[in-house]
């Protein structure tokens, strides 16, 4: 595996470059935000929120505008607001500092399997209709009613694990931990409020339906559940 770490301090990164390198894992390293942007992704980065040029949630945020890479934010910032804010640009973990690199490289491996699993789920079909809605698989798109709809990478990878099995409840916790992670600390909190910006880009609340204390399904509206 080969990573890309985006970390300013030397006295971090250097460890944990040599850490990671006895779990056979080979690390390129930039200082900034504006090198990682240019950079080669490699099959992860590893992302310092406090960088010396862009914040790294920016950073993010452009990264996932181009690319899938799998993302981990390392940080010393301690503020939930900053978690749930990388979380929702499109990383896929956050670890805090100081952390070790056994429990890094397990988060990885975590992230890794979330992924294959997201990947096996679209792969099924690569075109899902569900009345007016189109999941293109190919291009990581939603139609409704041909026109494209302008999703987020987590708000996407919930809509196409809730149409995997239309019709059927997808409980809380399992949605957390494919589309987010294991153990999420967000209390909930974000998965409602990506349901709530989902349904209104879907323009109809009851494409998406909650069963109180289990979880959502995905219904077409109109029809019969």
């Amino acid at each position: 595996m080969r990573v890309l770490l985006v970390e300013d301090d030397e006295s971090i990164a250097e460890p944990l470059a040599d850490g990671l390198s006895r779990y056979g894992i080979h690390t390129d390293r930039v200082v900034t935000g504006a090198e990682a942007l240019r950079a080669q992704l490699g099959d992860f980065v590893l992302l310092d929120l406090g960088l010396p040029d862009i914040d790294g949630i920016d950073v993010c945020r452009r990264l996932r505008q181009v690319s899938d890479v799998p993302i981990i934010m390392l940080t010393a910032r301690g503020d939930e607001t900053d978690r749930v804010l990388g979380l929702e640009m499109g990383a896929d973990d956050y670890l805090p500092k100081p952390f070790s690199t056994r429990e890094l490289v397990a988060r990885m491996r975590a992230v890794s399997r979330r992924t294959r699993t997201v990947a096996r789920t679209e792969s099924r079909d690569a075109a899902r209709t569900l009345g007016p809605l189109t999941i293109d698989e190919r291009t990581r798109q939603a139609y409704l009613s041909g026109e494209a709809l302008a999703l987020t990478p987590k708000e996407y990878q919930l809509l196409v694990l809730l149409a995997a099995d239309p019709g059927a409840v997808v409980d809380r916790r399992r949605i957390l931990e494919t589309v987010w992670e294991p153990n999420f600390f967000g209390r909930g909190k974000t998965l409602d409020f990506h349901v709530a910006t989902l349904r209104r880009k879907l323009g109809d609340a009851r494409w998406i339906e909650n069963r109180r204390g289990v979880g959502f399904r995905l219904v077409v509206p109109g029809r019969d559940g």
